[in-house]
């Protein structure tokens, strides 16, 4: 997958699959700037760089357009240019629908939807300029494929991530941009391992392991895997996909039913 040399921005970098998409991408010669505001961005940048790897952090509120537009200039003062965009950062804090506040709603709102907006804006120009460019926005399974009760908030903010993706692949076609989009099922993440610790406080390593055991494939899902399929439509042999969406879930959403036959 030909990303050497690349320059590559990974929004929510600093841990869980963002962290994998971000080592994927630099160990197959990237040049990797993590945006992030996480306390482990620094922890994050100083391991992948021990690694040989070549990557940056810039502290980074997804929410914020002014810091955002620093963030983005200082890569092109860097670099030079921007060749690839990875819309991962995002979170989760699910609620009953009826307990679900306002407050919740834009907490998911600003970062699941405006987020990727705002850096998307920033970015984008820089690879108009260039004529090159490769998005790829990360949603998920839920909304788009499944949900469960109380992920109201998650579960419509993701999959409105999908149309956001399709729509950038449309209108930049003309300008040698692709833009798709990845839906991941359950991964060995800090978010769902937070989510292990609400279902199960007394043992959420019981909870992590039944969670693996119900997959088709049998375990969860690792951020590298995230990583290598990010790298592969970031990737200049991935010129003719855009617009598309790509489950990637261990086959959590293949069965019909939950009957043991």
């Amino acid at each position: 997958m030909t990303v050497k040399n690349r320059v590559a921005i990974v929004t929510g970098g600093a841990m869980g699959n963002g962290r994998g998409i971000a080592k994927v991408l630099a160990s197959q010669g990237a040049r990797v700037a993590i945006f992030d505001k996480s306390d482990l961005l620094d922890q994050t940048v100083a391991e992948l760089t021990g690694e040989g790897l070549e990557v940056c952090g810039f502290r980074t509120d997804i929410t914020d357009r002014t810091n955002i537009d620093d963030s983005v200039a200082r890569v092109i003062e860097k670099y030079g240019r921007i060749d690839i965009l990875v819309n991962n950062a995002g979170v989760m804090k699910n609620l009953p629908f009826l307990e679900t506040d306002m407050a919740n709603l834009d907490f998911h709102i600003d970062i699941n939807i405006k987020g990727p907006w705002n850096v998307s804006q920033s970015v984008i120009p820089h690879m108009v300029r260039n004529k090159y460019g490769r998005i790829v926005t990360i949603a998920s399974v839920t909304g788009g494929f499944v949900d469960d009760g109380g992920d109201m908030s998650y579960s419509i903010t993701k999959s409105a991530l999908i149309g956001f993706g399709r729509c950038l692949a449309m209108e930049f076609i003309e300008d040698g941009i692709t833009s798709n989009i990845i839906c991941p099922g359950y991964c060995n993440t800090p978010m769902v391992a937070g989510e292990a610790a609400e279902e199960r406080p007394d043992d959420p390593s019981a909870f992590l392991k039944d969670l693996a055991s119900s997959l088709p494939i049998g375990r969860l899902g690792r951020p590298e895997d995230i990583g290598f399929l990010a790298s592969y439509l970031a990737s200049d042999e991935a010129s003719f996909i855009t617009g598309q969406t790509v489950v990637i879930d261990g086959g959590c959403t293949l069965p019909e039913t939950n009957l043991d036959y």
